[in-house]
């Protein structure tokens, strides 16, 4: 009896341990809709309400990370591929070279931009703002524009904290839990209000291509020398900024995005 309550309780555990590690995962995503939102003109939120109810844009953000836990096909496997590109180093993104037949991030963001923008069915727009919401934030990752050896770092071991983990893990969430969420949406939102309009103007003005040989650019230098070395507080601090500066401009070109798709 001992040993089976011993089991459960460990179980119990593990469970909940799971979900609080899971919990910053969405961070970033949750953080550009937050931002991106008060950017948004008024028929673009008008629309937005209308197809998520009650739904934050935050929450919707990371709407596609959910329902990759799901067994229906084409969340497991149809769309399992859309939420990267993979670009070689020392080349450019093309959609013709480097999206595959399946698709990748830019290919599906176009797909569903032009149904966010074009549908006559509430559900398929729904569908349409998750999946736009959601990839606008990956390609700004710089490792959701991976190089074909590694699994966007997957594949690369570091060690964070004492801890071993990789550069994947690493950027989507690790550096970003050395602060709280709060943290991240003051400091953003005042530094996003303080942006001159030249350059919010700059980052409107850019294409999804664009912004993803950004990430392929950052993506070539943000690597340790060496595979499976501790992460020092000097490189926290300097990919942090630039973490930071990712997110930001994340965020300007989806309420551009929207209200271009929505307003305009």
């Amino acid at each position: 009896m001992k040993t089976l309550k011993l089991s459960i309780l460990v179980i119990i555990l593990f469970a909940t341990c799971v979900k609080v590690a899971h919990a910053w995962g969405p961070m970033g995503h949750e953080l550009i809709g937050e931002l991106a939102e008060p950017m948004l003109k008024p028929a673009s939120k008008d629309k937005i309400k209308q197809l998520l109810g009650d739904e934050t844009i935050a929450h919707a953000t990371t709407y596609l990370d959910r329902m990759r836990g799901q067994k229906d096909k084409f969340w497991q496997k149809t769309a399992s591929p859309w939420h990267y590109v993979t670009v070689p180093n020392q080349q450019s993104y093309q959609a013709k070279l480097h999206a595959p037949k399946r698709g990748d991030a830019y290919t599906a963001l176009m797909h569903y931009s032009k149904q966010l923008a074009q549908s006559t069915n509430s559900e398929q727009q729904k569908l349409a703002l998750y999946f736009v919401l959601h990839l606008v934030g990956d390609i700004h990752q710089p490792l959701h524009a991976g190089n074909g050896e590694d699994r966007g770092g997957n594949d690369f071991a570091v060690y964070f904290q004492n801890k071993r983990t990789n550069m994947h893990r690493l950027w989507d969430s690790q550096m970003l839990a050395t602060h709280k969420h709060s943290y991240w949406r003051k400091t953003l939102s005042a530094k996003i209000t303080a942006l001159s309009d030249s350059s919010k103007q700059e980052w409107q003005n850019s294409t999804a291509i664009d912004w993803i040989n950004e990430s392929v650019q950052i993506r070539q230098n943000i690597y340790p020398s060496k595979e499976k070395a501790q992460i020092s507080q000097s490189y926290l601090e300097t990919n942090l900024s630039i973490s930071e500066l990712r997110i930001m401009q994340a965020a300007v070109r989806l309420a551009h995005q929207l209200n271009i798709l929505l307003a305009d």
